[in-house]
């Protein structure tokens, strides 16, 4: 969603690089730049004002003027009121003191209120909490069979007693799922509500009226972040009509330009809390404002792709392979290979989870062209193969290839493709996991193009002596070579001429009596 904004600033940010100073003009043409990022983004004109005001006003101060990196200080800058914008610090739940805890969701239909509901639920759920959702959204056709399906995909009960298209109270629904889920001793309970094709006086007075009755801990207000300019207008009337605690983003997984979740925590002065980024129940989370300026400003989102991997990894499996990549487990077999990847896929997609990385930006055509569909193939390859054959992927002969490539449905080209690239992989690994370095990367322990280490220098050859070409010439040399070198008895081994005299007396030397300190 934020791709376009990414690029901009990006290329602002690379104009400053290598400037050791930043002059006015500088920061005058940078903050320019941000100005029209932001526009382009679909960013509400006052935030854009405010915050380009508090770039320029930070970067004429001392942190920049006295910075050894000016470029890397104006991208803190902008880091830091980002995160302003959108919010600060992250929002969490607030839960009653004596359960059940009441969220009520409010918004215009299409925001996306009925699957945020199951969403919310799966993600409490999780947490340890046990919801309750209520089907209080008795008009628009067939929302109340919606929920019902969705409370069954996340394993949620669901409060139903209307049929909905127009039948029964929603008022005395709701109020009837919170005495339910007493009873039942559920300790949150999730009402969905009506939502409009517009903020009308009848949409604000039954959400008024649902509020009035549960009492809710917490209304959140589901807003389509594709929406643009409109959100933030929807938002305040919202705000104005009924009130709510908190905004839920849904659909940032859009190619929509993101000026809605730019905007409305500045404007409405209530924080974003959830955002929803998919269409499966479990692409749902906390919104922290500083991971997503993280994202927008293509620095990596390393703290969300850890909890994830910590959700969906295995921890004995994952230490057996660590194990066996270390040569003390035993060898890193196909199989190995394909528990890794299926852990791998349990995070979602391939291509969000690289978006998490650093400096994932300049490849995004990549990501966004990445074909999943690749891992299912590779895994078709791998399950048609014996055994025997995963352990040791070495047997797999010409005949065992072309066996393997009919059983996946796949051309013989691609089993070897893969057994080719996991044997280098394997050794990859390996090789890293000895403190090795990445093979081929030059300036680092063991790599491909570093410097030798001292005492590791190669010895260079002595040149050979030319031989002339002329016969009478070169017995000439010979000969004096002979004579220089004498052969036999008398000889000594460091090239004296003419050997050693026997007459010699060491002690014509006068060398010191005692030579055995010389010899500690």
């Amino acid at each position: 969603m934020f791709a376009t904004l990414s690029d901009r600033l990006a290329a602002t940010f690379k104009n400053l690089r290598g400037k050791g100073r930043l002059s006015d003009a500088d920061i005058d043409a940078t903050a320019r730049e941000i100005r029209i990022a932001l526009l382009e983004a679909d960013v509400a004109l006052p935030v854009v004002k405010e915050f380009v005001a508090a770039v320029k006003a930070r970067a004429r101060g001392a942190e920049v003027s006295g910075a050894l990196n000016p470029a890397q200080q104006i991208v803190k800058i902008v880091n830091d009121e980002l995160v302003t914008i959108l919010g600060g610090e992250t929002r969490r739940l607030r839960f009653a003191k004596t359960p059940p805890t009441v969220i009520m969701l409010a918004g215009l239909q299409g925001s996306g209120k009925t699957t945020l509901a199951a969403k919310l639920a799966l993600w409490l759920k999780e947490q340890g909490n046990s919801p309750l959702m209520v089907a209080a959204d008795l008009q628009r056709p067939n929302a109340v069979t919606q929920l019902q399906v969705n409370g069954e995909r996340a394993g949620v009960k669901v409060f139903a007693p209307e049929p909905g298209n127009g039948v029964g109270d929603p008022v005395a629904v709701a109020r009837a799922g919170v005495q339910e889920a007493r009873r039942t001793l559920h300790d949150v309970v999730i009402v969905d509500t009506a939502g409009r094709l517009g903020v009308d006086a009848e949409l604000m007075q039954q959400a008024v009226d649902i509020r009035d009755a549960v009492s809710p801990d917490e209304i959140l207000f589901v807003v389509d972040a594709m929406v643009g300019q409109d959100a933030v207008n929807t938002a305040r009337a919202f705000l104005d009509g009924v009130g709510y605690d908190g905004v839920v983003l849904t659909k940032l997984d859009g190619d929509a330009r993101g000026g809605a979740a730019l905007s409305i925590a500045s404007i409405t002065g209530k924080p974003v809390m959830f955002a929803s980024n998919g269409e499966k129940l479990t692409d749902f989370d906390l919104f922290h404002p500083d991971r997503m300026a993280s994202r927008i400003l293509d620095m990596g989102d390393m703290l969300t792709l850890i909890e994830q991997a910590e959700k969906s990894f295995d921890a004995e499996q994952a230490a057996a392979a660590a194990a066996k990549l270390t040569g003390q487990g035993g060898e890193f077999t196909l199989d190995d290979f394909l528990q890794q990847m299926q852990q791998l896929r349990k995070m979602g997609s391939l291509s969000k989870i690289m978006g998490m990385l650093p400096g994932m930006g300049q490849f995004r055509e990549q990501l966004e062209n990445f074909d999943e569909r690749e891992i299912d193939r590779i895994e078709a390859i791998i399950r048609s193969m014996t055994p025997a054959e995963r352990a040791n992927p070495k047997l797999i002969d010409g005949s065992r290839r072309a066996r393997i490539s009919r059983g996946s449905g796949t051309q013989v080209s691609d089993v070897n493709g893969l057994v080719d690239r996991f044997f280098e992989a394997r050794k990859m690994m390996l090789s890293m996991a000895k403190g090795g370095g990445m093979p081929g990367v030059p300036g680092m322990p063991g790599l491909g193009g570093a410097k030798r280490a001292k005492g590791k220098q190669p010895v260079k050859k002595a040149k050979a002596r030319r031989v002339s070409g002329n016969p009478a010439k070169r017995a000439a040399e010979q000969r004096a070579a002979a004579q220089r070198t004498p052969t036999g008895a008398g000889a000594n081994p460091f090239g004296v001429p003419g050997g050693v005299d026997d007459d010699f007396d060491p002690a014509s030397l006068e060398l010191p009596a005692d030579l055995s300190k010389y010899l500690k």
